[in-house]
């Protein structure tokens, strides 16, 4: 599957994650180049090498989330939280900003525009993406997964 779903409408994420990579960033474009190059760091730790496609992808669409996060969930002296996560074949990452008002919706780009395709990637990339609120306070959580290979 490979669109904007809820997470009623997927398998439910076992919360019991084999590997976990959790960090706060500053709301920065430096906070989203630092979060994005420890993810590849992390998973060429976890055994998903620079150079393959699984740390490639995963790698480009924790630079989009983040990208986001930044430039539209920004709040002034807030940061934002990344969280990699590996368990049963699936890969996720989630980030979090403390922005609720500001939900993340695909939309046909302008043809000659510089921005707005950053969702389109993630959906072409990911095998499944959504939103969650933030249950205990204002935010929202953006998540994408995608499925490694056995």
């Amino acid at each position: 599957m490979r669109s904007a779903t809820s997470p009623q409408g997927r398998t439910p994420w076992d919360p019991a994650a084999v590997r976990e990579f959790a960090m706060r960033f500053t709301s920065t474009p430096r906070g989203a180049r630092l979060a994005r190059r420890l993810v590849a760091h992390r998973l060429n730790d976890w055994g998903h090498p620079y150079a393959t496609s699984m740390n490639e992808t995963v790698t480009l669409i924790t630079a989009e989330l983040t990208a986001n996060a930044v430039r539209h969930g920004h709040v002034p002296g807030r940061d934002f939280h990344l969280r990699l996560a590996e368990s049963r074949g699936i890969l996720r990452v989630e980030v979090t900003d403390t922005r609720t008002e500001r939900l993340p919706a695909r939309g046909e780009p302008c043809p000659d525009g510089e921005s707005g395709r950053g969702l389109l990637l993630i959906e072409a990339l990911a095998d499944g993406w959504g939103v969650v609120p933030q249950p205990a306070g204002p935010g929202k959580t953006v998540w994408a997964e995608c499925s490694c290979p056995v």
